[in-house]
């Protein structure tokens, strides 16, 4: 096999994340200022902190020069995004559960959510194909934040599904809760691991 082809495959996985996560993003922000959703307006955020662990892949593979350090401040890189998301993800959830926002009722964000629950999960086992075949724990990371979108895709269903059909709006924060403590161990995991991925 072509040894170069695994890198290609990265980069253009990483490629299609930003894209798919910048119009994904896009959309949210937009239809959570019509329908006045804190939920969709954290899940359109996650989306841009997606699309900045993308680039972050793409300069990791764009280049073949000082591949170590790449790898190592990339990894440091997506982990610490991982932080910057679970922050966002809190701040939404308690600002909710407080009453300062409460979720409208719309079909927009179980559209939205059903979307990315059909791309999400391809995209991350790529994503760990790719990156146990290269052996890289920056990669690794990355697959884990689409992971984490995706987990939160299935939160923002479930949370506005109840809201839509039954109005029960807090279900969509408790979920985005728990979601960020699995996001706060894998930040931590990624910044602070070593070695090469090999899992």
């Amino acid at each position: 096999m072509d040894p170069n082809r695994p890198i290609l495959a990265a980069l253009w996985l990483s490629v299609f994340t930003v894209t798919y996560n910048l119009i994904e993003g896009v959309v949210s922000v937009v239809f959570s200022r019509m329908d006045r959703s804190a939920a969709l307006l954290g899940f359109g955020v996650d989306s841009f902190v997606e699309s900045l662990s993308g680039m972050v892949m793409i300069w990791r593979f764009a280049s073949p020069q000082g591949t170590e350090r790449r790898e190592h401040l990339a990894a440091r890189l997506v982990g610490f995004s991982f932080f910057v998301l679970a922050a966002y993800v809190i701040y939404e959830a308690v600002a909710a559960l407080r009453g300062v926002e409460r979720i409208e009722r719309s079909p927009a964000p179980l559209i939205i959510a059903v979307l990315s629950l059909l791309v999400m999960p391809t995209l991350f086992a790529l994503k760990r194909w790719t990156a146990i075949q290269l052996g890289s724990r920056s990669l690794m990371a990355d697959a884990r934040q689409t992971l984490a979108c995706m987990l939160l895709s299935g939160a923002l269903l479930i949370g506005t599904g109840l809201n839509y059909w039954t109005g029960v709006w807090q279900a969509d924060s408790i979920a985005a809760l728990l979601i960020a403590v699995f996001l706060i161990r894998e930040g931590y995991q990624a910044v602070t691991t070593k070695e090469r991925c090999s899992c």
